[in-house]
């Protein structure tokens, strides 16, 4: 029987209560900005390029000798932005790991490669203002840019960068083939063409031995879900990737992302662990204005 890849991959009309749960992600980000900016603990609208998309919010103070988190979000590379998402930083904030979350541009303004390489500029500016190396997080759409950053040659991508600079990352209700999306009106914003979205695909990328992925998917969301989620543990398994697969039991799609705003949840466990594996550069110090 042939899959219906709309149904598969449209989540908002799989949930039917998501205008509510979207709603409630902007009231907990804004409640969670203002208290983080009256403890002094925020910065916000950081630019890291030249689009009024490319910034980031910087939330909470990092031990010693710890690398940075970054948030992605979702939206299938076409709607939302950071100010839904602030609270993601809450749990990794409460075991002293600041995090920042990211902006990118949108399809159909840019294309999803864009996207990509606007991640990395994030990354890479990052390292250039804080010197630490970072642990990558992202929902939907950006569980597909935490794995490509954990692909990523950071060598190739400026002289200045560690070759290792995301040996690690959680990528939550992730998109990692992206030809399934082509028959769906999802394509309609992104234009994706075969060679195209193979190209922005990291299940058929090589990544480096010694790195890190964790993928998480909601027990309630589709069955294409659920085997991408598998699929890149599995592939990326065989390429000496540490991987693992996580099935939380009833979540959804939207709801799925509930666990990084809570510091004793499974998931921000799981962030805190994956953080451990991103050593601090020889002799690095903070430098004025960083997480410290």
């Amino acid at each position: 029987m042939a899959i219906d890849l709309e149904a598969e991959y449209n989540n908002r009309a799989r949930v039917p209560g998501h205008p509510a749960i979207i709603a409630s992600w902007a009231r907990e980000a804004a409640a969670f900005r203002a208290e983080a900016q009256a403890g002094g603990a925020a910065r916000l609208g950081v630019a890291y390029g030249p689009s009024p998309r490319q910034t980031l919010d910087l939330f909470g103070t990092s031990r010693e000798g710890a690398p940075l988190a970054v948030f992605f979000h979702g939206g299938y590379w076409q709607a939302l932005d950071p100010s839904f998402f602030s609270h993601m930083a809450k749990g990794a904030n409460a075991h002293g790991l600041a995090m920042a979350v990211a902006g990118y541009d949108l399809c159909p303004e840019v294309r999803v490669g864009a996207i990509i390489d606007e991640a990395r500029r994030a990354c890479a500016f990052l390292w250039r203002n804080y010197r630490r190396r970072l642990v990558v997080a992202g929902h939907s759409a950006g569980g597909h840019l935490a794995a490509c950053l954990v692909a990523t040659d950071w060598s190739m991508v400026g002289p200045d960068l560690p070759a290792d600079l995301v040996p690690a990352g959680l990528a939550i209700s992730g998109l990692f083939d992206l030809t399934p999306l082509i028959a769906t009106s999802i394509n309609d914003r992104l234009h994706l063409d075969e060679d195209e979205a193979c190209a922005a695909s990291p299940l058929f990328w090589e990544v480096a031995p010694g790195r890190a992925l964790e993928a998480w998917v909601g027990g309630a969301e589709s069955g294409e879900y659920l085997r991408q989620s598998r699929a890149i543990v599995e592939a990326w398994g065989r390429r000496g990737v540490a991987t693992r697969f996580a099935e939380v039991n009833g979540a959804d799609h939207f709801t799925m992302i509930a666990g990084l705003a809570d510091r004793a949840s499974a998931m921000t466990a799981a962030l805190i662990a994956l953080a451990g594996r991103a050593p601090p550069p020889p002799g690095a110090q903070s430098r004025p204005g960083a997480p410290h």
